[in-house]
C-alpha cells in the first residue's frame, strides 16, 4: 500500500505564492471562448498574451492594468472603433499597469466630453506600441505626467487626430520619463502637433513627420518644455496651409529646470510655406543645442536659436535635388552636389548623432551599412 506525504505548511505555502503560469488568452466574436476585448480585459493576468482575432470590433474598450502584458491582432488587423463609447471618460484603451506590448491594432473616432479622449490613455507603466494605427481621435495617444512611465513607439501610423482646438495632437506625451518613436508616419493632425513630448528623454529616429498637402497642423514637432531629446534621420514637412510657421520647436512653454538638450541631426526639413518659415525654434535657456547635417528645404526658412558655427553645419537645399519631391521621396538625385557633403560628426553629451538606419515608406526602416557621407534623412540614391 502506498501513501502520499502531506506537504508541510512552508512548502504548502511556498507552492501557493508561486505565480500561475502565463496564459494565452483569444478574443474571437464567433469563436470564443471570449467574445469581447472587454471580457478578456476583465479575466487576464500578469503574463498573460491577449489574442485577438482580426476584425471590426465597435464600442469594444476596455481598462488594462496588468504587467508584463502582450495584446496582439491574430489573423489581419484588428480595428477598434469608438462608436461613442470611451474607457473611463479617457479613451478606447486606458493603460495603467507595468509593461504592456500592443501590436497590430487600429484605434478610431474617440471622443469623449472634455473634449481630451485618446486612441490609448497611458496612465501609468512601460507601453510599447507597434504596427499600430491611430486615426480620427482626439488624441492619438495621451499620456499622464507619471516620472517614471516609459512609452515606445514603433513601425506606427498617426492621422488625423485632434478635436480641432490646438489643444489635442496626433501625439502628446507627458512630463514621462522616455519617448522612443522609431519607423513610423505621422501626418495630418487637426490643428493641433504632429508630435508633442514633454517627456525627460527623447529619442525621435527614422520617421516620417510630415503634414502634406491640406494639413493644417501646428508644430509638426515639439518639445514645449525642454528636456534631452536626439532627433535624427527623420523627414520632416510642413504644409502651405499650416496654421504655425515654425516646424521644430524647443523651449516653447519653459524649461523645466533640468538639463534642456536637443541634438537635431541629419533631417531632411521641407517647408511648403511660402514665406516667413522657421524650420528651428529654440528659445532662450536652454543647455545645448546642436543641429547638424540636416537638409533645409524651400521657404525661404531659417535656425532660430543656434550660432552660426552651428548654422553652417547644415545645407540648404532646392526640389530639384530630390528624386521625387512631389511624392515625398526626398532621396538625392544622382550627381547632387549635397552627395558626399556630410560634415564630421560629433558626439554630444555622450550621445552618439549619426544614423545607423534610414526610413523606408511604408513604416519600416533600411540599416545603413557604412558611416553616412551625405546629409540628410536619406544615404539611399535615387535615380
Amino acid at each position: 500500500m502506498h501513501f502520499r506525504r502531506a506537504l508541510s505548511p512552508l512548502v504548502l505555502a511556498f507552492a501557493l505564492m508561486q505565480p500561475a503560469a502565463a496564459a494565452v488568452l483569444k478574443v474571437d466574436p464567433e469563436a470564443g471562448p471570449f467574445l469581447a476585448i472587454s471580457d478578456a480585459a476583465a479575466r487576464a493576468r500578469d503574463g498573460d498574451t491577449v489574442e485577438i482575432a482580426a476584425g471590426e470590433y465597435r464600442g469594444d474598450v476596455a481598462v488594462w492594468t496588468q504587467k508584463d502584458l502582450t495584446l496582439r491582432a491574430v489573423g489581419g488587423p484588428v480595428k477598434i472603433k469608438a462608436a461613442g463609447t470611451s474607457a473611463e471618460g479617457k479613451g478606447i484603451w486606458v493603460i495603467r499597469g507595468g509593461a504592456v506590448r500592443v501590436e497590430g491594432i487600429e484605434f478610431t473616432g474617440t471622443r469623449v466630453g472634455d473634449r481630451n479622449g485618446a486612441g490609448i490613455r497611458l496612465d501609468r507603466g512601460q507601453l510599447t506600441v507597434v504596427r499600430c494605427r491611430f486615426i480620427d481621435n482626439e488624441n492619438g495617444i495621451l499620456t499622464s505626467g507619471d516620472a517614471q512611465s516609459e512609452l515606445t513607439i514603433e513601425s506606427s501610423e498617426f492621422a488625423n487626430n485632434g478635436a480641432g482646438d490646438g489643444k489635442t495632437h496626433n501625439l502628446y506625451v507627458g512630463a514621462i520619463k522616455r519617448l522612443t518613436v522609431r519607423s513610423s508616419y505621422f501626418h495630418h493632425a487637426r490643428v493641433g502637433h504632429l508630435i508633442k513630448s514633454r517627456a525627460r528623454d527623447n529619442l525621435i529616429a527614422y520617421n516620417r513627420i510630415t503634414d502634406e498637402i491640406g494639413g493644417r497642423a501646428s508644430y509638426e514637432l515639439e518639445f514645449p518644455n525642454g528636456g534631452r531629446a536626439l532627433v535624427v534621420g527623420n523627414l520632416i514637412e510642413q504644409s502651405s496651409t499650416t496654421e504655425n510657421s515654425v516646424m521644430v520647436s524647443f523651449g516653447a512653454e519653459g524649461y523645466s529646470g533640468r538639463q534642456s538638450l536637443l541634438v537635431l541631426s541629419h533631417n531632411t526639413l521641407v517647408d511648403d510655406k511660402p514665406r516667413n518659415g522657421i524650420f528651428l525654434k529654440i528659445e532662450p535657456g536652454a543647455t545645448i543645442v546642436r543641429a547638424q547635417n540636416n537638409v533645409l528645404v524651400g521657404g525661404n526658412g531659417r535656425l532660430d536659436g543656434i550660432d552660426a558655427s552651428d548654422a553652417s553645419r547644415n545645407f540648404a537645399a532646392d526640389w530639384e535635388a530630390f528624386v521625387r519631391p512631389q511624392r515625398e521621396d526626398y532621396r538625392l538625385r544622382k550627381g547632387s552636389r549635397l552627395h558626399g557633403k556630410a560634415v564630421a560628426e560629433t558626439t554630444v553629451d555622450g550621445m552618439e548623432t549619426a544614423p545607423t538606419a534610414e526610413y523606408v515608406h511604408p513604416l519600416g526602416t533600411r540599416d545603413l551599412t557604412t558611416k553616412p557621407t551625405n546629409p540628410g534623412a536619406f544615404q539611399s540614391e535615387g535615380e
